[in-house]
């Protein structure tokens, strides 16, 4: 504890509430006073003591509270501008740059996952002594924020309250994810994000893989050559028929190779390189990903060649990047394809990211996208990249609120099967997904302790994992009051889920 912060004896002094009681691992000393989460009957609030006229008290904005003589408590809600006092006060919840280390991401749909999150990393850590995975407990795309009526702010304060309530101090990331436009880039650098992941994927032309040689140059030339800084000719002399010293091996990329790439993702690296430059303009330091894993066709180590040494001659600076890799990264299932192709595509992919990087001397991370449960390729992606990698992952962490809601919450549950069985084939749009409705039974037709084998069944396990929004939209408030009667069953089932995903990077990850 900090010398003149409040003492724990003071801290034991305060009056009693009824029905309140402190989170343990939440008492954190901040400067010279005492920080800590309380449950009340009516809710969590935040709670803060220090001498009376210490600044700490000044920054939050809450109820003044009875205190012994010299010292000032305030009781706090939960809210964004308490949030930002909190990362003020404790700079290890400000989020910031991770740079290379390797990292996971933590998506969160409902706002409540966070501190099994914190379970999960510090169990996988504590058997793994010396290693370290950084962690970006706030993360979130656009497109989910839509769907679960949440905003940049919502998410960041929602991931640093459970920081705090499960006794994290730092260091923490938090990404804004799968970023399409500058207005995208601005809410959430106001929100206070540290990692910007850029998908142009809107931007990718997949027919290049097919068109004809004289297709793709009627492609090439109507690229934003202006944009680029280049021409085609120049293109021609830095690529065609090179030989690029990946360390292990060298790739050679032919004429045709390199007009099927620059026409697949020209058009990317002229609107990366534009978003780039406009977060440039408005922060100094973070870190960037860029994310072409939701795209219809792979990408390969030429393509993926194509874009590192492109946006590095344009200035970009990033830190990873998500290829688009062979075989399919579905939602909320493991991955369906050949393992060993698999493995030797991220070989090359590594290669790729340490040789070329993002700069002089200067390599980036393989990120893993739809990473949630893809547990045959961890050991892979770990092995081929040696710890530079980045994990992403975003819905399973909702669909573990939905495995306690079978056995807690089972009525529940069978609305929220019910209404994902209405919306899915509407839901399903914009995600990469295979699941049938027809091998997907209706709620009525099964007994209670049928309900918990749905979240390891392909088919359920899918529906479940794309109308989460639709789910949200109708049950919201009851799933978040279930999750708050259930939130140590949450927690343990977060934890030894993420423990399955944490431990093949913890294995791989420095110190």
């Amino acid at each position: 504890m900090h010398p003149s912060a409040v003492s724990d004896s003071a801290l034991n002094s305060l009056p009693d509430r009824p029905g309140a009681r402190s989170l343990p691992l939440s008492i954190t000393p901040a400067g010279d006073g005492l920080i800590w989460i309380e449950q009340t009957p009516g809710g969590r609030v935040l709670s803060v003591a220090a001498p009376s006229a210490s600044p700490l008290l000044a920054d939050f904005q809450g109820d003044p509270q009875p205190a012994p003589e010299g010292l000032g408590l305030l009781h706090c809600p939960l809210t964004a501008p308490n949030a930002q006092a909190l990362r003020g006060a404790l700079s290890g919840l400000q989020p910031r740059p991770l740079g290379l280390a390797t990292s996971a991401g933590f998506g969160d749909r409902l706002g409540l996952a966070t501190p099994g999150h914190v379970r999960a990393l510090r169990e996988t850590l504590a058997r793994r002594p010396g290693r370290a995975i950084a962690p970006l407990f706030a993360q979130q795309s656009i497109r989910e924020m839509t769907r679960t009526r949440r905003t940049p702010h919502a998410v960041l304060t929602d991931a640093t309250f459970g920081a705090l309530a499960a006794g994290w101090t730092g260091p923490v990331g938090a990404d804004a994810d799968h970023l399409k436009s500058p207005e995208d880039i601005d809410a959430c650098l106001a929100a206070g994000f540290s990692m910007f992941t850029f998908d142009p994927g809107a931007h990718v032309d997949p027919a290049a893989d097919t068109d004809s040689p004289a297709a793709l140059e009627q492609k090439l030339a109507a690229l934003p050559w202006a944009e680029l800084e280049t021409s085609p000719d120049d293109l021609r002399r830095r690529f065609a028929d090179r030989l690029f010293d990946l360390g292990d091996r060298a790739l050679r990329i032919d004429p045709l190779e390199l007009a099927r790439a620059a026409a697949k993702y020209g058009r990317a690296v002229a609107h990366v390189a534009r978003l780039a430059r406009h977060l440039d303009s408005r922060r100094p330091d973070y870190d960037l990903e860029i994310s072409v894993d939701e795209t219809e066709t792979p990408t390969s180590p030429a393509e993926h060649l194509y874009l590192a040494a492109e946006l590095a001659r344009l200035g970009v600076r990033w830190v990873s990047l998500a290829p688009r890799f062979v075989g399919r990264f579905e939602k909320g299932v493991d991955y369906l394809g050949d393992t060993r192709e698999l493995a030797a595509q991220l070989s090359l992919h590594a290669a790729i990211a340490r040789a070329v990087g993002a700069g002089p001397d200067r390599p980036y991370k393989l990120s893993l996208h739809s990473g949630s449960d893809k547990f045959s390729v961890y050991p892979l992606i770990c092995a081929a990249t040696g710890g530079l990698v980045h994990l992403k992952t975003a819905g399973t962490s909702y669909l573990e609120a939905l495995r306690v809601f079978t056995t807690a919450e089972p009525d529940l549950f069978r609305q929220i099967l019910d209404l994902g069985r209405a919306c899915y084939d509407d839901d399903r749009r914009t995600y990469h997904v295979s699941a049938r409705l027809d091998r997907v039974t209706a709620a009525a037709d099964l007994n209670d302790a049928d309900l918990p084998a749905l979240l390891d069944d392909f088919d359920a396990r899918q529906v479940l994992h794309v109308t989460y929004g639709s789910a949200l939209d109708r049950f919201g408030a009851e799933m978040h009051q279930a999750l708050r009667r259930h939130e140590t069953a949450y927690e343990q089932t977060l934890a030894r889920h993420f423990g399955r995903h944490l431990e093949p990077f913890a294995a791989h990850a420095e110190s």
